[in-house]
């Protein structure tokens, strides 16, 4: 194999063999998923993709069948998942299987964004439509070859059978007489009773990336190798909107391997998906290429966010929390005069610093320009965008512009935003079409990430003199993420409300939510579970504090404040709030979210004696997030001198039908690190408009001396596989970092309100 091929990547020459096998590449013509009824999701998909097999599976003579992904693999499974959704309906046995990673081509392909916790919500009953497409053509290819009618035949394990007169044909013997035929449409497509599912909903632990991983061989981003490659690095406006005003490369050429120094024009802002410019040195090695850039004598004009300070900008945010006055995107009842009446009146104020998303593999592309066509290799969630905007930086049609996806080392959100892959576009072209492979080193990373948006929240509540609550006050400023795609907004986003905000699922008369503004002085992107974050953090903290100052269990507060199992109506806005899914197809089921919370509770074992006694506390916390109800009950011991350990955590999810069951448990732990992560550690700071951390050392993630002893994930069962599915790889981050300070206020009787936790528990005051 080339070694600048990725293992299991479509390459033009395995695309042309791909087109030369029995099944294909093509649809006919294409339309927006808007176009069509929005029953699992409107993701952009082709028209005609949910019944034709011929864009994602191809079955060669000798009978491997290959089945193209259209989305990313960074650890959450999709790569196996999907094509065993496709395999299952087909009737295909896996190990004869070769799954193929698409190139960036929303046209041909459909939505690609892998984000958003989407992609079997969005791809399952495609996979499954064409799988079965396919086993149908198969079946009466085989009914015609044997002169018999096709409700005689069945395709199962890789063969069609005609059981009356024991005959059986091969997929692969099939395959050529199958492509012939029409693809089935309407009432001809019959899907399988999922009593006779093989992969879909079934325990299995087997990923089709794991060999080449545990061995080494697997190919990142950052491991692609071309012939004649050099390396590049860039030095970056050190402040968001800076500019180069001067550079001295003398000293940086004299480096040995220094190969040339490259001024990158940076991009105005709104810059979105483009670079931040600066001066790309490129070498015969990366570590030439570093030692280069550390020689370069830079003089930036940093601009207007200059003086941004994080220490200040914390105390502007809170001072806009503090009044009324804010934009107001929620409004029930009259929530001024029932806090008035109120028998007792509870406030909180609660704080989340900008985090970065730190992945283990910093952001790496490398590419080639030949003859006018550029290629580019590169781990990428979004690899239509890539392709786009690449095209658009170097004046190329796109259809000059491949984009061929790697395995990702992470990816988070940060690698829905292709700025590397033109970066390194920029350098090859400057390079003259030399291939380059343009590396971000973690201090890179660190210092010019779409950082997750800094926030203040401030909250009040009336209770009544029974404990109830009878008004709710809470307002969030926040810069939002808009700020990369227009000039200087000051408010959240339609989506952003939605996580976590204003969709509020509590019976409680009177709700007033308010988001004053606030200037985005960084890049701002989507994180896992994006602002869910901070919005659960508060809310879910705030029901706590609640339930204590009407002294009762939090729990049964907590239930008490849901209601009776209801669907609550949609806020008066569009589709956009709930995570781009129709409110009357994915409504808010407050017996849903009671669901899981009465499941995890029973699993933990809530208000169970614990074993230590002083110093041990469960936490819980709950949330409704990317259409899946999660929750989370966090165990805790703290020690005399305030040091903390984490013994168990139990999380129950209802996401509708389980898929994966497997990898559903997976990325519910890895969420869970996550979570701690944001909860005890992680914090980005800036100071003239820089910010202070560089790397693992100051900017520290959950380490395995935190990690709980145990994390216990509970699926709850599903009604049946025409349910709609949820999301699974995002919502269990929000409920985390709740849970656990709930578990430490009943540990210890501190309240914490602001993360990370870093040394909280052994400061005099909490």
């Amino acid at each position: 194999m080339n070694a600048s091929v990725p293992h299991g990547h479509l390459t033009r020459r395995s695309l042309l063999g791909f087109t030369g096998l029995v099944l294909g590449i093509g649809l006919p013509g294409f339309a927006l998923g808007a176009d069509e009824p929005k029953k699992y999701g409107g993701d952009g998909m082709p028209h005609g993709i949910q019944d034709s097999p011929r864009t994602f599976v191809a079955i060669a003579p000798d009978g491997t069948v290959s089945i193209i992904v259209n989305r990313s693999e960074m650890g959450q499974g999709v790569r196996t998942s999907l094509p065993k959704v496709l395999a299952d309906e087909l009737g295909a046995d896996f190990a004869r299987v070769k799954v193929l990673q698409a190139p960036g081509d929303e046209e041909k392909y459909g939505n690609q964004d892998t984000d958003g916790s989407r992609s079997m919500r969005h791809w399952f009953m495609p996979m499954r439509r064409c799988g079965a497409a396919a086993r149908a053509m198969l079946e009466l290819a085989a009914a015609q070859a044997w002169g018999v009618p096709v409700a005689e035949v069945q395709a199962a394990n890789h063969a069609v059978t005609h059981k009356a007169s024991g005959r059986s044909l091969g997929y692969g013997a099939l395959a050529e007489a199958a492509a012939k035929l029409d693809v089935p449409k309407g009432e001809a497509l019959k899907l399988k009773d999922p009593k006779d599912f093989r992969y879909i909903g079934k325990q299995d632990s087997h990923l089709v990336d794991a060999e080449v991983i545990v061995t080494g061989k697997s190919q990142y981003g950052i491991d692609t190798r071309l012939p004649g490659m050099l390396y590049a690095v860039v030095a970056r406006p050190p402040v968001l909107g800076g500019k180069l005003k001067s550079v001295d490369s003398s000293e940086a050429l004299k480096v040995p391997g220094v190969v040339k120094v490259i001024e990158l024009a940076g991009t105005p802002p709104p810059a979105e998906f483009q670079p931040l410019g600066g001066v790309a040195v490129v070498a015969k090695d990366t570590w030439a290429a570093m030692k280069g850039r550390e020689a370069l004598k830079i003089v930036w004009d940093d601009g207007e966010h200059a003086s941004y300070d994080s220490v200040a900008f914390r105390k502007e945010l809170e001072a806009a929390v503090a009044k009324p006055g804010g934009k107001v995107v929620r409004d029930d009842g009259d929530t001024q005069a029932a806090l008035g009446k109120a028998a007792k009146r509870v406030t909180a104020d609660y704080y989340v610093p900008h985090l970065a998303h730190a992945t283990m593999e910093p952001p790496a592309a490398t590419a080639r320009l030949v003859d006018g066509r550029c290629e580019v290799w590169t781990s990428v969630q979004s690899p239509q965008a890539a392709r786009e905007r690449v095209a658009k930086r170097l004046g190329l049609d796109i259809d000059k512009v491949t984009v061929h996806v790697t395995l990702l080392g992470g990816g988070f959100g940060r690698k829905s935003k292709p700025d590397f892959a033109v970066e390194a576009a920029l350098v090859s072209q400057a390079m003259q079409g030399v291939p380059v492979k343009l590396t971000w080193t973690r201090e890179d990373d660190l210092h010019h990430d779409y950082f997750h948006t800094v926030t203040a929240q401030h909250l009040e509540a009336g209770l009544d003199a029974r404990g109830r609550v009878t008004a709710w006050l809470q307002r969030a400023a926040e810069p939002t993420i808009l700020s990369i795609f227009a000039p200087d907004p000051k408010q959240l986003a339609e989506f952003e409300l939605g996580l976590g905000l204003i969709n509020l699922p509590y019976a409680i008369p009177n709700v007033r939510i308010e988001n004053p503004a606030a200037t985005a002085h960084a890049r701002i992107g989507w994180l896992r579970s994006v602002n869910n974050i901070q919005h659960a953090f508060a809310a879910q903290s705030f029901v706590a504090e609640l339930a204590h100052a009407a002294k009762r269990d939090h729990r049964d507060y907590l239930l008490e404040l849901l209601g009776p199992p209801a669907q609550i109506p949609p806020p008066q806005l569009g589709d956009g709030w709930n995570h781009g899914e129709s409110p009357k197809l994915y409504p808010v089921d407050t017996g849903r979210l009671r669901g899981v919370i009465e499941r995890v509770s029973k699993e933990a074992g809530w208000g169970r004696k614990l074993q230590g006694g002083k110093g041990w506390g469960q936490g819980l916390a709950a949330n409704y997030s990317f259409v899946t109800y999660m929750a989370v009950v966090v165990e805790v011991r703290v020690s005399a001198k305030g040091e903390l350990s984490i013994p168990r955590i139990d999380v129950a999810l209802d996401c509708g039908p389980a898929i994966n069951p497997d990898r559903i448990r997976s990325q519910v732990e890895g969420a869970c690190i996550m979570g701690l992560s944001q909860a005890l550690y992680s914090e980005i700071t800036f100071k003239n408009g820089r910010v202070e951390q560089s790397n693992y050392h100051d900017y520290e993630i959950a380490r395995l001396n935190i990690a709980p002893k145990k994390i216990a994930v509970h699926i709850m069962p599903s009604k049946g596989y025409d349910e709609p599915l949820g999301g699974v790889g995002e919502p269990a981050i929000g409920p985390i970092a709740p849970a656990l300070m709930n578990a430490i206020f009943a540990a210890t009787g501190k309240r914490i309100r602001q993360l990370p936790l870093k040394d909280q528990l052994t400061a005099k005051k909490a």
